[in-house]
């Protein structure tokens, strides 16, 4: 009887408990589960800084850095109330759009600057203090492997590596399938947007400034055309004035001014007229035999007035608004 109990009470404990291999089986599941928990990165982990050597030389900046660094604070004293992203995205915008000497200026100090980062690292790299860090990089790097987390310190250090030299290397050493890849596409993709959308306006404004070229071309052939023949008309006139001119002078030759007794040349032939025309005008009773030797001389030359009257009239029936054609000598009408 006491068997029989001790064997219920064991069966009992085993259905409670489960199998002894099944108790085997869950620990190690239990143990599997660990063990890839401990295997896999905890999101949020901060990661280590690698040793920073301070005795190295200052590492390069790249030319659009320098540029940033030239324009940031003078940039955000003229424009306090603009964030600091907007400042970068104006400054990417603003170099994008730089002269290419201006740029070259920046290029060239950053290529020299980065000769002289060569010079002096190549002759760091011959110093105690060089070989100092590298024997504490060393040491660290074994002190990590003691305590055992081998692999993921091997990452975390060329994580570290390479965003060591990041800061270094030039917008072609960007490794591909990266963030900063990614960034750096992204950003150039927006200056390509920026430059042909600039490049589109400046193509109608072009197009619109050579329409206006045309038509103002268009315009001086036809005023050159417009002033060539006035020229060719004013010519003619100025040739009959002064054949006119000549046979006043010749016909009035004999015909002196009362009072004065002056009579007329090719240079004073205008004033003699007027003074003649103004003394028959003030006392004609008194000088009407001048007026009827005016009158022979005029009836002469009055072909010539007729002449000059039709070349005027041919002038102005050429242009949009009618001139006035010049007047008939005074004396036609006494």
């Amino acid at each position: 009887m006491t068997c029989l109990v001790l064997q219920n009470e064991k069966e009992v404990m085993e259905e409670q408990t489960g199998s002894p291999g099944a108790n085997t089986d869950n620990s190690s599941q239990r143990n599997g589960e660990e063990k890839q928990r401990r295997a896999t990165w905890t999101k949020g982990r901060k990661r280590k800084k690698p040793v920073k050597d301070h005795n190295a030389p200052k590492a390069p900046l790249t030319g659009y850095v320098r540029f940033m660094n030239d324009r940031r604070e003078q940039l955000r004293a003229e424009r306090p109330d603009v964030p600091f992203p907007e400042i970068t995205r104006m400054l990417g915008n603003e170099w994008s759009s730089l002269p290419p000497d201006e740029k070259q200026r920046y290029l060239d100090e950053a290529e020299k600057d980065k000769e002289r980062y060569m010079r002096d690292l190549e002759k760091y790299q011959k110093t105690e203090a060089y070989k100092h860090y590298t024997r504490k990089v060393q040491e660290k790097q074994k002190g990590k492997r003691h305590r055992g987390d081998v692999g993921r310190q091997v990452a975390n250090e060329s994580l570290h590596e390479k965003d060591a030299e990041g800061k270094d290397r030039s917008v072609f050493d960007i490794p591909i399938f990266t963030e900063e890849f990614l960034n750096h596409s992204k950003s150039r993709e927006a200056e390509m947007r920026q430059l042909r959308k600039t490049n589109m306006e400046f193509e109608e404004r072009n197009a619109a400034l050579q329409k206006h070229v045309e038509s103002m071309r268009s315009a001086v052939e036809r005023l050159e055309g417009d002033l060539m023949q006035e020229r060719g008309r004013s010519g003619q006139l100025q040739q009959h004035l002064e054949t006119l001119r000549q046979a006043l002078t010749s016909s009035f030759s004999s015909v002196p001014l009362p009072g004065s007794g002056e009579k007329p040349t090719l240079d004073t032939i205008d004033t003699y007229m007027k003074k003649l025309h103004s003394l028959i005008l003030t006392n004609p009773l008194e000088h009407e035999s001048q007026i009827s030797t005016v009158r022979e001389v005029v009836n002469l030359l009055e072909s010539c007035g007729e002449v000059i009257l039709r070349l005027s009239i041919q002038g102005s029936s050429s242009d949009s608004s009618a001139q006035t054609p010049p007047p008939r000598s005074p004396f036609l009408v006494l």
